[in-house]
């Protein structure tokens, strides 16, 4: 079986689509002065600042990230300032993630460079391409096993 040049490959252009994007928001960040949130937090952050106080296994799911990954991504988010681990009142196996004083302020700002970099990177596909766009990448995390897409 012959595999495509990458930049016939998929995976490839995904992957260094992926890569550039986030380049795109680390300088945007920096170029706001944002030092604490990095892009592998945007999914935690955006989960929190639509609904605060989640479970972390909920806060996982709804980021899209496997419970090992979001260990670490917490405590990193935590070392940061972002947010803060609380214990579950109604279930003392369990922790919520609040967002800190720092977490709740940064909003603003995330968002303006959030949505600059996508339009900068959307800027020249007309709308209907990049919604075909979204549902095949859809498609392909169902294939892929990770159809909880909420």
């Amino acid at each position: 079986m012959n595999f495509p040049l990458p930049p016939d490959c998929p995976y490839y252009l995904i992957s260094r689509s992926m890569l550039a994007v986030t380049s795109l928001l680390k300088k945007g960040f920096a170029n706001e002065g944002i030092n604490t949130i990095k892009p592998a937090y945007l999914g935690v952050l955006l989960s929190l600042w639509n609904e605060d106080g989640l479970k972390a296994n909920e806060l996982g799911k709804r980021a899209g990230l496997e419970p090992s990954t979001m260990t670490g991504l917490l405590d990193r988010m935590e070392r940061d300032g972002l947010v803060k681990r609380e214990p579950d009142p109604k279930d003392r196996r369990a922790h919520r993630i609040h967002l800190t004083k720092e977490g709740v302020d940064a909003e603003v700002s995330a968002i303006k460079v959030v949505s600059s970099t996508l339009e900068k990177a959307f800027s020249t596909i007309p709308e209907k391409d990049i919604e075909t766009t979204k549902n095949v990448l859809r498609t392909i995390l169902l294939n892929c096993g990770k159809e909880d897409l909420k």
